[in-house]
């Protein structure tokens, strides 16, 4: 026998404008494939004629979620409304009335995940959100259904695709940071406002839940360590090349017998690693499990049919599973005080400095960084042919270092007289 599900969408924008073609055009196909049959029954909009444009039956365009969560039609409510307070409320609302609601808000889910699971569990319902990080790349699913019979020990992402469509141009191109960003607010790949990205908010919030997936535990936002990509320098990439490494604004968690890591910030890796060619406004995440070893899911991250064909495989996952499933979230209050954080990373790093040409500059830095413990890998100098006394740069690349190390080198080096560090960038094999 075939099942029926019907669905309600809130917000008709980029990707609840894809949901609605996906699961309008897709109908058939998911009749035919997956014994069901999914039907847009209501939408919730401000702009009443996006729905008509869209082909949404007048009838079927709702004035209220109040309307919206008393239609005895509407099994499966899709948030797509974006920001937090009205989409909390909507989400809590369609729950409460027993209603499985599927969401690619990954702030909402970030910060009010625990608070709306306990919500679903209380109503019999279901949550789902495989939307809301990396678009169209179920990685969610992944971590939930695919590599469950692992120990997640490390994840690393390329997982923000306007700061690596910046990164890519800027590595390629040899162009400075502000005409990138210019370039990626042309094409659509950056808000006019687009702090959010490049300064890592958003890939902080998606690292938040899938560090809480993969590590089986809650990582709050607060918790994420996060620095953006809006002072990177081409100099520095342009170093980076010649010592074999590629920059990317990279989500890093790691589960260790210290604790849990998570962290955005830019990262030279190998030019050898798999993540090094991940171009444009992709995105992809790197997993390492004790049985599975290294795995990467790699696709478009955002855009209308790619999310919404993330928001629509949780809506027909939840239209076929009579058995609810929820995160593997501790879904208590006091899950991150049971979870020890790290904040002092492990890491090597890259350090750039404009040093004195004079007898002794570069030993006296290299005897700093010795006293802190941080020995040196690689070294470039590039010493001035005319012989002057003009501050002349250095690169190094240290071994693996602490975060609380290299701190203090640093400042004792810029306090030294002899050198001031301009760069600092982490490195990661």
């Amino acid at each position: 026998m075939m099942k029926r599900a019907g669905v309600a969408i809130l917000g008709l924008g980029v990707v609840g404008g894809g949901t609605y073609k996906i699961l309008t055009e897709h109908r058939e196909f998911y009749r035919r494939t997956q014994n069901v049959d999914i039907s847009v029954e209501s939408v919730l909009v401000r702009n009443k004629q996006r729905a008509l444009d869209l082909g949404v039956p007048e009838e079927n365009v709702a004035g209220s979620i109040a309307e919206v969560i008393a239609n005895p039609n509407v099994d499966i409510v899709v948030e797509c409304i974006g920001g937090v307070e009205a989409a909390k409320d909507y989400v809590l609302a369609a729950l409460n009335e027993g209603k499985s609601v599927v969401t690619s808000n990954k702030e909402l889910v970030c910060k009010y995940s625990h608070e709306l699971e306990r919500a679903a569990r209380r109503n019999g319902c279901g949550l789902y959100f495989e939307a809301s990080c990396v678009g169209g790349v179920p990685v969610i699913r992944t971590l939930l259904d695919g590599v469950q019979s692992n120990q997640i020990s490390g994840l690393m992402g390329i997982i923000n695709g306007t700061t690596n469509y910046i990164l890519t141009k800027m590595t390629e191109e040899g162009g400075e940071y502000a005409a990138a960003l210019a370039e990626a607010q042309k094409l659509g790949y950056a808000e006019a406002d687009p702090a959010n990205d490049v300064e890592g908010v958003d890939a902080a919030y998606k690292l938040a839940i899938l560090a809480s997936l993969a590590f089986h535990t809650k990582v709050p936002y607060a918790k994420v360590y996060r620095e953006g990509i809006s002072s990177v320098e081409q100099t520095d990439i342009a170093y980076g090349k010649q010592l074999g490494y590629t920059l990317k604004l990279l989500a890093i968690g790691k589960h260790t017998e210290r604790g849990v890591e998570a962290r955005v910030h830019p990262v030279f890796i190998r030019n050898s690693h798999p993540l090094a060619s991940v171009r444009d406004a992709y995105n992809a995440v790197y997993l390492t499990g004790d049985c599975m070893d290294d795995i990467m899911l790699y696709g478009r991250g955002a855009g209308a049919l790619p999310t919404g064909s993330a928001v629509v495989s949780d809506v027909i996952y939840a239209a076929t599973h009579s058995e609810i499933r929820y995160s593997t979230y501790r879904n208590t209050a006091g899950a991150d005080r049971e979870t020890k954080f790290v904040s002092d990373f492990a890491s090597a790093y890259y350090i750039r400095l404009s040093a004195e040409d004079r007898t002794g500059a570069l030993a006296k830095v290299t005897g700093i960084l010795a006293k802190y413990g941080v020995s040196v890998m690689e070294l470039i100098q590039k010493r001035d042919a005319g012989g002057t006394e003009d501050p002349m740069p250095v690169v190094i690349v240290t071994h693996g270092t602490t975060e609380n190390c290299i701190r203090g080198a640093v400042s004792r080096i810029n306090a030294s007289g002899v050198a001031s560090v301009k760069a600092l960038i982490r490195v990661e094999a």
